[in-house]
């Protein structure tokens, strides 16, 4: 299978050559081997010559809220709404707000403020390519939140602070707010690059504190790989 990944940003600079690019994140998480992977900065403008060029795509987390008018964005959403139901579709993070307001819902800098460090989402429906899990805990990063989602999406999973926090569109495209690529020592460094910045110091400690307990990373990955390879039977 081509998974082709539209990389909507990139991490700090300084934490390149320890954590790698988000593309490189999905692949470790994924495995290196399981798909043949292609690579398009679509926020530098590059961009695959037609949808079939993959048999399906990831879209990655960005530093940008979707709402911003940058040219990219608006040719994303495009994409992302000519992809649907052609192509198997996962999102995150960016990539979940993304899909979610180009299928016709809403996203918002979010009152709460900041999600961040190791949050769990309930399970709120099951499908066929997860297990028995109830509960799944991953790195959160963001401010801003799906409020409205697209009409006939389903939330599958959520959090009282993310109400959407995962979404089905159909049986060919799925989207999560939660960053199962993020090793923990990458998640830590990023919540160090934003101290004082983006989070208050108590913020910050309490974020990092947060990752003394296992996560779900693995186990969510393998749902993304059987949600793929459903999709693209």
């Amino acid at each position: 299978m081509r998974l082709g990944v539209l990389e909507t940003g990139q991490p700090p600079e300084a934490a390149i050559p320890q954590f790698g690019t988000y593309p490189e994140m999905f692949r470790r998480l994924l495995g290196p081997e399981a798909y043949d992977y292609a690579t398009f900065a679509v926020d530098r403008g590059e961009w695959p010559g037609r949808v079939e060029q993959c048999d399906a795509y990831i879209v990655t987390g960005s530093p940008c809220g979707v709402y911003e008018p940058l040219p990219w964005i608006g040719e994303l959403m495009d994409f992302l709404r000519h992809a649907k139901d052609r192509t198997p579709l996962v999102g995150v993070c960016f990539g979940h707000q993304a899909m979610a307001q180009a299928f016709g819902g809403a996203v918002v800098k979010s009152p709460k403020g900041w999600g961040v460090g190791e949050h769990e989402y309930r399970v709120v429906k099951r499908e066929p390519w997860m297990d028995e899990a109830a509960v799944i805990r991953l790195p959160a990063s963001h401010q801003d939140q799906v409020v409205t989602a697209p009409e006939g999406a389903e939330v599958i999973a959520a959090s009282d602070f993310t109400p959407f926090g995962a979404l089905r569109y159909g049986d060919r495209a799925i989207s999560i707010q939660l960053h199962p690529e993020f090793e923990p020592a990458y998640a830590v460094a990023l919540i160090e690059a934003r101290r004082g910045s983006r989070y208050t110091p108590e913020q910050a400690d309490a974020a990092i504190a947060s990752y003394g307990a296992p996560d779900d990373r693995a186990r969510v990955g393998g749902w993304i790989r059987n949600f793929l390879a459903r999709a693209t039977a």
